[in-house]
């Protein structure tokens, strides 16, 4: 089977390293996403130990079209029987750039008319109920190349199941652990975060340190599907827990100024079961100070936009930049290693 992963820009690096240490096949990153071929396991490892990737696709065809026809014919003659069986859903949904086929709405409609009439002739029935669960058809098409995809994740990635609630502003949690990835957190270290607002980037840094697969306690949608053996999951999930390392050095200390999303945060951390691994308070970053000799600071302050306003944003990175004035400040997100 080929899968894609569609990503936020600058993470296909990450994803496809991390798929290579999952033994994926045939990875290749191309501009926000990254392709790569497996078996059922695969589906299955990836779905559950990803920390980068927002969906994992199964991607059934693909082709060029310039016409309506073109583009029904083409999803026409694609093997959609190989994964929807007569009783189940499968909506559609997708998107066009720079290409002929602009109409989105219309785009939709020939794809759906243009699966059934497959299925028609491959199950001798002229109407299909979609009682069953659902497979997600995914269209794209980008300067006049068709690919049609279906989803195995159902909602995104990011949403590991611990965070029921979350502060303003919240920080996608495939984006905190990229963070921490690219920050080089190891199993050792101490995280420092001094705007933790609901804990994220703390809890992510955890996961990373522990080697816990953050979809381990999550469901997909292709686990309801007929076709793929319910032991696979509980076969990549117990190999997901055998690889765990809890008995690492790493600790947190996760701050904020808000009491409120203080206590979001550590009812995060507790349902993300790392609770033991970081230690939450009260403190102004104005104040922040260390409390090893050695650490990593990683947060995401606010820039004006979405929390405080320009002006109050300034403010506090200039206090931050007094404090550490050769730090490297970036645009919204922040990252240092204190006494490398």
């Amino acid at each position: 089977m080929q899968f894609v992963i569609p990503c936020l820009l600058g993470l296909e690096g990450p994803i496809a390293e991390e798929l290579r240490e999952m033994e994926a096949l045939d990875v290749r990153a191309e501009n926000g996403r990254v392709l790569f071929s497996g078996d059922a396991h695969i589906l299955a490892r990836v779905n559950i130990g990803s920390r980068f990737a927002e969906r994992v696709q199964i991607l059934v065809g693909a082709f060029p079209a310039n016409t309506f026809e073109e583009l029904f014919q083409g999803t026409k003659s694609l093997p959609w029987e190989e994964w929807l069986p007569c009783e189940d859903a499968f909506p559609v949904k997708g998107y066009s750039i720079n290409s002929a086929l602009f109409s989105v709405s219309d785009c939709q409609a020939i794809i759906k008319k243009a699966v059934v009439e497959r299925l028609k002739s491959r199950y001798r029935l002229e109407w299909f109920p979609e009682t069953g669960p659902v497979h997600q058809i995914q269209f794209s098409i980008m300067k006049d190349q068709v690919s049609l995809l279906i989803d195995t994740s159902g909602y995104g990635l990011h949403k590991r199941g611990y965070r029921l609630q979350a502060a303003g502003a919240p920080l996608k949690e495939t984006l905190a652990a990229a963070i921490c990835h690219v920050s080089r957190l190891r199993p050792y270290h101490t995280l420092y975060d001094p705007m933790c607002g609901s804990g994220t980037i703390a809890i992510e840094g955890a996961l990373m340190a522990m080697h816990i697969a953050p979809g381990l306690n999550r469901p997909f949608s292709a686990e309801r599907w007929e076709n793929l053996d319910p032991s696979v999951w509980r076969t990549e999930r117990e190999r997901a827990r055998d690889l765990e390392k809890r008995d690492c050095d790493f600790f947190a200390f996760a701050s904020d100024i808000d009491g409120d999303v203080l206590d979001i945060a550590r009812a995060n951390a507790q349902r993300a079961g790392v609770a033991d691994r970081i230690e939450f308070f009260r403190a102004d970053v104005r104040d922040f100070t260390h409390r090893t000799e050695r650490g990593t600071v990683i947060c995401n302050p606010p820039y004006g936009e979405r929390l405080l306003d320009i002006s109050a944003a300034e403010e506090l990175y200039y206090r931050f930049k007094c404090m550490y004035p050769s730090e490297m400040c970036h645009h919204d997100i922040f990252t240092r290693e204190l006494f490398s």
